[in-house]
């Protein structure tokens, strides 16, 4: 399969730093700080964070990073098409070392996510996506040496569970959730749900594991990017709360609304 060469730039920078980052998740030293917000940094964050950038400068294009520093709308408003990324998502479960976290690369043409990676790299895990491709999950990938023995696996084809089952995570339940969650029940019968970390939700939505994951609560932008683009080009509907509206992104504030991934 041919990638452009952004993708390519892409998926090799997400697994260059999940090299970089396991050789952390195996040490004794995370380097664990917290940042203003009460939310975790690790040394593996930084690690990555700092692969990524030089891996994509090569493109020519701005870059927003959740560990970048905060960019004015002001500049980010003359963007037509950038990378935004997540260096690692899900940075309670690096350290929880459960496995379930993520590096995010996505790219925004207009406010529309248009490419994206995921790669889970202690899950061996890489999902990609671009339109004039579509998306593809590659499994059992520790390097890019594995890219050449792995088979893409067209992720619009993916067969869904028998039984309605819901993503959902354990540690963001909340009254709209359940209320969304009891409206299923009464539609389907008896729901499944399974919980995982990180952007990895939306990708169990994308690879047809579940046919829904429903977030009410707060998330950033570069929490769901490139799983949005991932999800999408997989033939998922992708809509804020109400179930209608498009998930933006660039806003002045880089806060996302609540959201609804479902086949």
């Amino acid at each position: 399969m041919k990638y452009s060469d952004n993708l390519n730039l892409a998926i090799v920078a997400a697994i260059n730093a999940g090299v970089k980052i396991m050789k952390i998740y195996e040490s004794e030293d995370f380097g664990v700080e917290t940042k203003e917000d009460d939310t975790p940094l690790t040394r593996a964050d930084k690690i990555s964070h700092s692969v990524i950038v030089k891996a994509l400068a090569s493109s020519g294009l701005p870059l927003l990073s959740e560990e970048g520093g905060n960019i004015p709308f002001k500049e980010r408003s003359t963007w037509s098409c950038f990378w935004m990324i997540d260096p690692i998502d899900g940075t309670k479960e690096f350290i929880k070392r459960n496995g379930e976290f993520t590096i995010n690369i996505g790219m925004i043409r207009d406010g529309s996510p248009i490419m994206g990676v995921v790669y889970a790299p202690v899950l061996k895990e890489l999902f990609f996506a671009e339109q004039s491709i579509g998306s593809f999950k590659m499994t059992h990938i520790q390097s890019l040496e594995d890219m050449e023995e792995a088979t893409p696996r067209n992720l619009s084809t993916a067969l869904l569970p028998d039984r309605y089952t819901l993503v959902v995570s354990k540690s963001h339940m909340n009254e709209a959730t359940q209320k969304f969650l009891d409206n299923k029940e009464l539609q389907h019968g008896i729901v499944n749900s399974a919980s995982y970390g990180s952007s990895l939700k939306i990708c169990k939505v994308a690879d047809g594991s579940a046919h829904c994951y429903p977030r009410f609560g707060p998330t950033m932008e570069w929490d769901t990017v490139a799983a949005h683009a991932i999800a999408s080009y997989a033939g998922c509907q992708v809509t804020q709360g109400d179930q209608k509206s498009p998930l933006l992104y660039n806003k002045e504030n880089l806060l996302k609304p609540s959201f609804i991934i479902q086949r």
